[in-house]
């Protein structure tokens, strides 16, 4: 059956000013306005049913937080006071864990363990001191392969009481996550345990994930969580940047160590920070397939083979069928525009152009864009990169066998 339209998606509530801190940009995300209550300060969680987006043309029936996957980043300051109420809207129990997080046991929100299960239709409060800062989570405990498969996760930033040694410009954050949305369905499966088909940074798949923004200068922390069932190698392009805190908090300086490629693991949170440099640099998993959509698996390797006409009969038949193409997966780019377009609610597997053509990118992928005039506290996308004259690599010769280039003799 057609799943129904999505519902419109409408401006994040204002969040007050605490002045303490840079304010975090979640990507494709927004965070959690909270009221102050006799020195408190208050949230609502509400665990609900979603219609959620992963990229045009891909949509589904998720379980989320305040209309969406993930869930609002909660932030606050380290020895803050928070009460936070969770409406359950589900049609089955929940709790919330709050991953990483120093507090009293029947806090943890770990269900049947520290706390009864929140049922379909009630409200529980959690209130607890914020004994620590860092990059930290919120996910269920309570039938977790289920509620967490339908994304159910949320960020909970906490800033340092006394400010940051070497402050930021930009502080963006996002999740990493793992989808099993199985071809012209409309619900994730639960039940997949390695074979997924779509990875998402904050539950969006590129080229619909938000590009990170900076001014040419400015210092920009990124902070990586893994929700997801596997490990990713987190690559950025053009700089080397620092590795200076996790679900710990912000590490010591002396401990920062600086790297092009930084691991985060399952139920892992990780800080980069390095000074924008200008220009269009990548950022994505380095496992070559998460940086796909609607990746299929079990695809015959038909390289080298001549498929003329191949692929046009068999779909005659089965109208899904996904070959892999003579001289590899790039054709399929360069004959459908974009990508191969696959069964409904499905995306092309490479998806997003770019100035240069197709950029056969997908899944765990984004762009830091980096310019000289960026306004300080601009987010808005301002397209793609003007290279200055002489810095773009070009064509010299169209001829295979243009010089001499040394080979090994076998």
């Amino acid at each position: 059956m057609p799943m129904p339209a999505a519902e419109p998606v409408g401006v994040a509530p204002a969040v007050p000013r605490d002045p303490r801190y840079v304010p975090v940009r979640t990507l494709n995300g927004w965070t959690l306005p909270w009221r102050l209550n006799a020195g408190v300060k208050e949230f609502h969680l509400v665990a609900e049913e979603v219609k959620h987006e992963f990229a045009p043309g891909s949509k589904a029936t998720c379980w989320g937080y305040n209309g969406g996957t993930p869930g609002p980043t909660i932030e606050a300051v380290e020895g803050d006071r928070v009460r936070i109420f969770v409406t359950n809207r589900l049609g089955e129990h929940t709790s919330v864990h709050w991953h990483g997080l120093i507090l009293p046991s029947g806090m943890d929100g770990v269900g049947g363990m520290t706390q009864p299960h929140i049922q379909p239709g009630e409200t529980y409060v959690y209130e607890f001191t914020l004994r620590q800062h860092g990059t930290h989570m919120y996910h269920p405990h309570a039938d977790e392969m289920t509620q967490m498969a339908y994304g159910m996760m949320g960020l909970f930033i906490i800033h340092p009481r006394g400010g940051e040694i070497v402050p930021v410009d930009r502080d963006y954050a996002f999740l990493l996550h793992n989808w099993a949305l199985k071809p012209g369905t409309w619900r994730p499966d639960p039940s997949i345990m390695v074979e997924f088909d779509q990875w998402t940074f904050n539950s969006k798949m590129f080229p619909a994930i938000d590009p990170i923004v900076a001014r040419t200068g400015e210092r920009v922390r990124i902070r990586a969580g893994n929700l997801s069932m596997w490990n990713h190698p987190i690559h950025l392009h053009g700089v080397e940047f620092e590795v200076t805190g996790s679900d710990g908090g912000r590490w010591p300086r002396e401990r920062w160590r600086r790297e092009v490629t930084e691991l985060v693991s399952v139920g892992q949170m990780r800080d980069i920070e390095f000074t924008a440099v200008a220009g269009d640099w990548a950022f994505h998993c380095h496992m070559a397939h998460h940086t796909m959509n609607a990746m299929g698996h079990g695809i015959p390797n038909q390289t080298g083979v001549d498929q003329s006409g191949v692929e046009a009969r068999i779909r005659k038949v089965s109208p899904n069928f996904l070959p892999m193409m003579r001289y590899g997966m790039a054709e399929h780019q360069e004959h459908t525009d974009g990508g191969h377009q696959g069964p409904v609610n499905t995306t092309p597997m490479m998806g997003g152009k770019g100035q240069f053509g197709n950029m056969e990118m997908g899944g765990m992928f984004t762009v830091v864009k980096v310019r000289d005039d960026i306004a300080r506290g601009d987010f808005t996308d301002p397209g793609w990169y003007r290279h200055p004259a002489g810095t773009v690599a070009k064509r010299v010769s169209a001829d295979p066998d243009f010089g001499s280039p040394p080979r090994r003799q076998v």
